[in-house]
């Protein structure tokens, strides 16, 4: 297990483990970083309906393990989630610096994401989904409650055309390290 010390202090330092093919913990810190300011978050109109229509019970921390097997399990390029990161982010969540949002029907986890918090920064890890645009709807949810607490950052690692849709930019890690340093030194609260 990788100690929630040294963890914590990666992401402050804006790198991230990720479970390489051989079973090695490969360490990350792209440049360009993928982000979605919190002040641009789009969501598209059909989401938007369906966000109000409820469609979808939306918990939070209810059963975090399950978010990351779920994650682990649902990739088709295989997946930097091993055992020894699942354990290493279990221990973080119970120390209640990792959290998932979970997208749930008629009480069956159907989608979600996960990831860690230190201060007003939030590290998005992974999202899945069992039913269409579950996940999505966790992200919505994430984001509205990033705004409600005053969270400045959310990192969502790299970008990609998924994430794009919701407004995720690439900055470069020079400005990505000082909006960190700026989000990790302010007291903001998840909450539940």
């Amino acid at each position: 297990m990788l100690p929630p010390e040294l963890l914590l202090r990666a992401y402050e330092e804006g790198v991230f483990p990720m479970a390489m093919e051989d079973g090695e913990i490969g360490w990350f810190s792209p440049d360009p970083r993928g982000i979605i300011p919190l002040d641009a978050f789009h969501v598209p109109a059909r989401l938007a309906r369906l966000v109000r229509q409820g469609h979808f019970d939306i918990a939070i921390n209810r059963d975090f393990e399950a978010v990351m097997r779920a994650c682990a399990d649902l990739r088709d390029e295989g997946s930097w989630i091993s055992d020894e990161i699942l354990e290493s982010y279990v221990a973080l969540h119970r120390r209640g610096q990792a959290h998932s949002v979970e997208a749930r029907r008629g009480g069956t986890l159907v989608g979600g994401l996960y990831g860690v918090h230190i201060g007003g920064a939030f590290f998005g890890e992974s999202m899945f989904h069992r039913e269409r645009d579950a996940s999505k709807v966790a992200l919505v949810a994430l984001v509205d409650r990033l705004v409600r607490q005053g969270f400045l950052l959310l990192d969502t690692q790299w970008t990609t055309s998924h994430l794009a849709q919701f407004g995720a930019i690439e900055i470069p890690r020079k400005d990505y390290l000082a909006r960190l340093k700026r989000a990790t030194s302010k007291s903001c609260e998840f909450g539940l």
